[in-house]
């Protein structure tokens, strides 16, 4: 499932942003399309189920790459790997989960960047200080 098909099934959960002119009861879709900004609206909707927060990069590259964040419960395996890095004091860590990668600011709880599993051989990630495998 990509992000466009999750948005388009859960367009009739109402989302409350604190915004007063939108109103409880419309779907994320229609917020988006009314404040002008999916990924804020989406990153609204990560972060409140989630935790996790997705930075504008990773969220281009999830839907480029069509990584599934609901298959085989990726987002809640991902921020099980985030809690683990944060317990044993990491700031930036590499959370492998399943045939996915991505790079997390633990600091931040954003993920900074996703790769696919066809991109994961032959690559070198610098700028980390842990790898969580989930």
């Amino acid at each position: 499932m990509l992000i466009s098909e999750y948005l388009a099934l859960r367009s009739q959960i109402s989302v409350t942003t604190g915004n007063t002119s939108v109103q409880p009861g419309q779907g994320i879709a229609r917020e988006a399309e009314q404040s002008g900004s999916f990924a804020r609206a989406l990153q609204e909707k990560l972060a409140e189920k989630h935790g996790v927060e997705f930075s504008k990069h990773a969220l281009q590259r999830v839907e480029e790459r069509s990584i599934d964040l609901s298959e085989n419960d990726t987002l809640d395996r991902l921020n099980r790997g985030v809690e683990l890095a944060a317990g044993k004091g990491s700031s930036e860590t590499l959370v492998l989960v399943g045939r996915n990668a991505f790079v997390v600011s633990v600091k931040n709880n954003k993920v900074i960047t996703t790769l696919s599993d066809n991109e994961l051989q032959g690559n070198v990630f610098t700028n980390i200080d842990s790898t969580v495998i989930v």
